[in-house]
């Protein structure tokens, strides 16, 4: 490292986090179900009924996130908060909180960057529509996106329309779809995907149209991959894969249309998605601004024989690295080599808008949490983020998942990510009260000194 920080003034640090991980109330403000609440609750794990309680906490945390420094704060907006069947009016008193939530974050000196929608479909829409495989639920999308830019534009600036939309092909059941027996399940997915790229450029073009200072993202996590050994056949089997884990949603959010590698495959198996008219000039003409990912490990991909039957083959742990508890890869790295390929394709700002290690954990005697590994982990990704800089890529931000601890994606209390503690379990809700672990200081040195102290 060079002496001169290499980080520029106005960069983003903070933290990120989805409307249903955390606010809770569920069934409160006129809010509608959605397909999270109807999940069946797994042995072990949490409903979503009161999360950690954000929605009637949310000063409380805005004021530990100004204390630790932030001047972003991500998080999600529920869709069937503010409308609660998914069409029909929107329900004012859905709007008028995060009206009071973007207020409380600007008066503290927090940028809200907001994410459209976090796999929290409303239940009607998936019940009546089968989600995203129908265009009706584009046009449904594209009045709920017009509906918070009219409303929130003001106080907006940072957008993203999919979380890790990526996930569309893999997992078609967050954007609220039942894949049916009697049809091609790939067919089914590929439109899925493709709705999806519509509804995401539709939103492109209602926030340009509508808040001129706006700027949206496409989001992917991103899955650092690499061949498992030298063998060539390892070697293209890396570079098929990273085509349909990233770099395809990359493409058509940069580019505006859909890669050779894609429409070639769709061709020779006579399963492209269905275009209407109109479609392949409103994706040219609405490309994004920026690029968003999370990040949180890698992985090795091997050649496998054509015939496995999966989208994406050959995806393997990688028995250089350390894990997590849940299996997950450490690899700062990683990081890096993602930023770096990023860069070098598209030449668009990137922003971290996820990055973090989830551990289970309980206060100690004094109160706290003596979470170093947390600490190692962070700085050695905010490390290679630095020299992803110095090398000449554009990163605006950094947020950390979690902020304070939330429930996971899959409803787990004891897979903590935050720099605060809530005091719950998967079904004890306890008191819900909030402690500053020993990352949370930390923290706050890194962002007061604009990541100089690590």
């Amino acid at each position: 490292m060079n002496n001169k920080n290499i980080i520029p003034e106005g960069f983003f640090w903070g933290g990120a986090v989805t409307s249903f991980q955390t606010e809770g109330a569920w069934n409160e403000g006129g809010k509608g179900p959605s397909i999270v609440d109807a999940r069946p609750v797994k042995n072990n794990h949490s409903n979503w009924k009161v999360a950690v309680d954000f929605y009637h906490r949310y000063k409380e945390d805005i004021a530990l996130f100004k204390e630790m420094g932030f001047n972003a704060y991500r998080t999600s907006i529920s869709w069937s908060r503010v409308f609660p069947d998914g069409e029909g009016e929107p329900n004012e008193e859905g709007l008028k909180f995060y009206d009071e939530l973007f207020d409380e974050m600007l008066t503290n000196g927090i940028q809200p960057v907001i994410t459209l929608y976090h796999f929290d479909l409303p239940l009607a829409l998936a019940e009546k529509y089968n989600g995203f495989a129908s265009r009706k639920v584009v046009e449904l999308f594209d009045k709920y996106a017009r509906t918070v830019f009219k409303r929130f534009g003001e106080k907006v600036k940072y957008w993203l329309t999919f979380n890790e939309q990526n996930l569309v092909l893999t997992s078609p059941q967050y954007w609220g779809v039942t894949l049916a027996d009697n049809e091609s399940v790939e067919a089914l997915r590929y439109q899925v995907c493709h709705n999806a790229f519509i509804a995401h450029a539709k939103a492109v073009k209602a926030l340009h149209e509508l808040v001129p200072n706006g700027q949206m993202a496409g989001m992917v996590t991103y899955l650092t991959t690499y061949p498992a050994t030298c063998d060539p056949k390892d070697a293209i089997a890396n570079m098929k894969a990273k085509e349909l884990l990233t770099d395809f949603y990359f493409d058509v959010f940069v580019h505006g249309e859909y890669p050779s590698y894609v429409t070639s495959h769709l061709e020779q198996n006579n399963i492209m998605p269905v275009f209407e008219e109109g479609d392949a000039e409103l994706l040219k003409d609405n490309t994004v601004d920026y690029l968003s990912l999370s990040y949180y490990q890698s992985q090795t991909v091997k050649h496998l024989p054509e015939t496995d039957g999966h989208i994406i083959s050959g995806v393997c742990p990688n028995p250089k690295l350390d894990t997590n508890e849940w299996g997950w890869a450490i690899d700062p790295i990683g990081l890096r080599v993602a930023l770096k390929d990023m860069y070098a394709r598209y030449q668009l700002p990137i922003f971290i808008t996820e990055n973090g290690i989830g551990v289970r954990e309980e206060l100690d005697e004094n109160q706290t949490v003596e979470d170093q590994y947390r600490i190692d982990y962070l700085r050695k990704h905010i490390e290679q983020m630095k020299l992803a800089m110095e090398e000449g890529v554009d990163v605006i931000g950094y947020l950390s998942w979690g902020s304070t601890d939330i429930l996971s994606s899959q409803g787990e209390m004891k897979k903590r990510y935050g720099f605060v503690f809530v005091n719950r379990d998967e079904t004890n809700l306890r008191d819900l009260k909030r402690y500053k672990k020993k990352s949370f200081d930390w923290f706050k040195g890194v962002i007061s000194s604009n990541g100089v102290n690590l």
